[in-house]
């Protein structure tokens, strides 16, 4: 079968990361009887440097036209970038903004997984990490707080900001539906988290939730309070499963999240629409002070490169072969420099890259 992937290797690491992850997906395509064709668009300050602007209309099109999105990383140092000098709207992460639009990727998928031989690595109390988890957030990524109407005034001579968090049902439905739809292929689970004490918003986001459940009896549903989740997250993270839950409140949820794991270098992340197209990124920056030094951990890329397979692709077994070739690199004692122990040896991110597909 073949698969036709567009890249944006983008700024900082996200060149080296993104090599890393082709390489092992064209291991995969050989294991298992695929090709994966890859196609590179600009995107971010590297497309600033060539067109002047983040992101150009052929772009766009390129990436319409795949089958699915790959991306690294986009930005720099915002206080040394002459990127950031420009307006917003031309800076490195509109053209993220503007692709997440324009493909019409509504659900945010960010798995927080703690690995076994990675527990030391846990800012949580041992008794916890010990113990593991391997949970999911999906969140609404185009409604809410960040896309509502908003305006700033002066009334009385005091200044006032005004912005309006919205929900539909339909935005409502179409989220809670993918995220009963991951944990049927889970552990049958789905914690919604909301704020229905105190917002209409979240009044309505429980209701329409419930409504959607009745569709899936096997999976089981629990609402809870998102502060309470907060505090959870970090007292018992292996009682969750799929976490579901509106913009804002994933936003915050989510890097939280990335934080138990131990390093950031780890956490996949994918945007998905209504169809099966997605784009796969790693939940890290461009980390611009380590770009071209061969130090960056590729495996938060490639673990979106296994999400890829899994949700665009139907590619489970193949998903699971990387999965367990990263597993197989950790047991190892394989390190790269973020999730090494003092005086730990460790590789840099080609060769990381390099030992991962060497074990699928």
């Amino acid at each position: 079968m073949k698969y036709n992937i567009t890249c944006i290797p983008g700024d900082g690491i996200g060149p080296e990361i993104v090599n890393a992850a082709k390489n092992v997906l064209n291991t995969v395509g050989k294991k298992f009887g695929h090709e994966f064709v890859f196609k590179d668009i600009l995107m971010g300050g590297a497309s600033i440097d060539v067109h002047g602007i983040p992101l150009t209309d052929e772009a766009i099109a390129d990436a319409k036209s795949a089958d699915a999105v790959l991306m690294g990383s986009i930005g720099g140092d915002t206080n040394t970038s002459p990127w950031y000098k420009l307006e917003p709207s031309k800076r490195p992460e509109a053209g993220l903004l503007k692709i997440r639009k324009e493909l019409k990727l509504f659900a945010n998928l960010r798995p927080a997984v703690l690995f076994d031989d990675l527990s030391d690595a846990c800012v949580l109390k041992k008794e916890t990490s010990d113990r593991g988890f391997d949970l999911i957030i999906v969140r609404e990524l185009t409604g809410g707080l960040y896309f509502g109407e908003r305006k700033t005034f002066e009334e009385n001579g005091v200044r006032t900001a005004i912005d309006t968090l919205k929900y539909d049902e339909t935005e409502i439905k179409r989220i809670a539906v993918k995220a009963f739809e991951i944990a049927k292929k889970r552990r049958c689970k789905v914690t919604s988290v909301d704020k229905a004490n105190v917002l209409d918003s979240s009044r309505l986001w429980r209701a329409v939730v419930n409504e959607v459940s009745k569709d899936y009896p096997e999976v089981k549903l629990e609402h809870m309070l998102v502060d309470n989740c907060a505090m959870q997250l970090v007292k018992d993270p292996g009682q969750f499963d799929v976490i579901l839950t509106e913009n804002m409140f994933g936003d915050i949820l989510s890097d939280e999240a990335s934080m138990i794991t131990g390093s950031i270098g780890m956490l996949a992340s994918a945007s998905l629409n209504e169809t099966k197209f997605g784009l796969y990124e790693p939940s890290h920056g461009s980390a611009p002070d380590i770009a071209g030094m061969d130090i960056a951990n590729p495996i938060a890329t490639i673990l979106s490169a296994a999400m890829m397979l899994r949700f665009s692709f139907d590619l489970n077994k193949e998903a699971d072969a990387i999965e367990t070739a990263v597993k197989k690199v950790l047991s190892q004692g394989i390190r790269t420099k973020d999730i090494a122990i003092s005086g730990e040896a460790t590789v840099g991110c080609k060769k990381m890259g390099e030992l991962i597909a060497e074990n699928i």
